[in-house]
């Protein structure tokens, strides 16, 4: 079963321009958001959980790159993707 999912803005503005410069990252990063997506509520508990702050967010990384997203009800809402360095000083 694959649960419904949104994207933040920026995100979206992220990805958009991503798939400009590098279609080989956009891709992976497409592919994981589907394997994300077509988890069930329980197996989600698997990705990584943030610390402090970020606390209501999880990450999945992709090569040296981060895409964080949280869970709200039974849908999934991306909320970013960055380099490691940059990721965490955002919020």
């Amino acid at each position: 079963m694959s649960l419904p999912f949104g994207l933040s803005p920026t995100l979206q503005k992220t990805l958009n321009k991503l798939g400009r410069k590098d279609r080989n990252l956009a891709i992976a990063v497409r592919k994981k958001m589907r394997q994300i997506t077509s988890c069930d509520t329980a197996e989600i508990d698997h990705f990584k959980n943030l610390r402090h702050d970020l606390s209501h967010l999880k990450r999945v990384q992709i090569g040296s790159f981060v895409l964080t997203f949280r869970l709200k009800g039974d849908m999934i809402i991306f909320e970013g993707f960055d380099h490691h360095d940059r990721i965490y000083r955002k919020r």
